[in-house]
């Protein structure tokens, strides 16, 4: 009980929280991005990857990376487009994500590019999660287990296709998918058909559907939003970490 109420007021005070962490420019294959750290207040839990939606990174995963940090893990949200590259309209959010779903060697080069700078301090144990377009990229990189040492993969609001060819290995770290129960983008669908994936695979999982949210249900600065389905779906991610990510 306490967690909950402890993990409701965190949402609710989080667009008013002060920015803890700092921008932070790397390399990857000669390009330039633009990611954001923020740091564990106190000793670190384990990293917390964040891959944003397909607005690129905004200070929307900027305040949720400050969130985790006051958990007590360090989080670092990564950069797909390169560094000042925000696409403000749908045509270009669409054209943005379109390349990487086209290419997704890049999309994975670019999230463990991610990761090795968010672990420039010691190779931490990670747990990856991901809004909407980055609940996709986060499977993405779960069925191409090329990252090591992860503690698991989160999934909110994001899209659940496995692509032909790609497949879910039995050694893949546990799966947390959150949907809501009204998404028009992603259907009920498309999760029964993800949950005999994984049952198939023997791959540990836990799907939650929360009753009338609508995609995109935890963003509080859209149309969208549902504080019931963001309290739960958060307090099931704080959960997750404290059970898979050991200090």
């Amino acid at each position: 009980m306490l967690r909950s109420i402890a993990c409701a007021l965190a949402v609710l005070l989080a667009p008013l929280a002060a920015q803890a962490g700092e921008a932070v420019t790397y390399e990857i294959g000669g390009e330039s991005f633009e990611g954001y750290r923020a740091d564990a207040s106190g000793d670190s839990k384990g990293l917390v990857l964040i891959i944003p939606d397909w607005d690129g990174l905004t200070g929307y995963e900027q305040k949720r990376a400050d969130m985790l940090a006051g958990m007590g893990y360090d989080a670092f949200a990564v950069d797909l487009y390169g560094k000042g590259n925000r696409p403000a309209d749908t045509g270009a959010k669409k054209a943005e994500t379109g390349r990487l779903y086209e290419d997704r060697a890049r999309m994975r080069a670019l999230i463990l590019g991610g990761l090795k700078e968010a672990r420039k301090g010691g190779d931490q144990e990670t747990v990856v999660m991901g809004y909407c377009f980055g609940g996709a990229a986060v499977l993405e990189l779960a069925r191409s287990g090329a990252a090591a040492n992860i503690a698991g993969y989160a999934s909110f609001h994001g899209g659940l296709a496995t692509p032909k060819g790609q497949s879910y290995r039995a050694d893949t770290p546990p799966i947390l998918v959150m949907h809501g129960g009204a998404d028009s983008s992603i259907s009920m669908d498309d999760v029964a058909a993800l949950s005999r994936e994984l049952e198939s695979a023997g791959v540990p999982y836990e799907i939650q559907v929360y009753s009338g949210a609508p995609h995109a249900f935890t963003n509080w600065d859209g149309d969208r939003y549902q504080k019931r389905a963001d309290d739960l779906s958060w307090g099931a991610f704080s959960d997750f970490l404290a059970t898979n990510l050991s200090e």
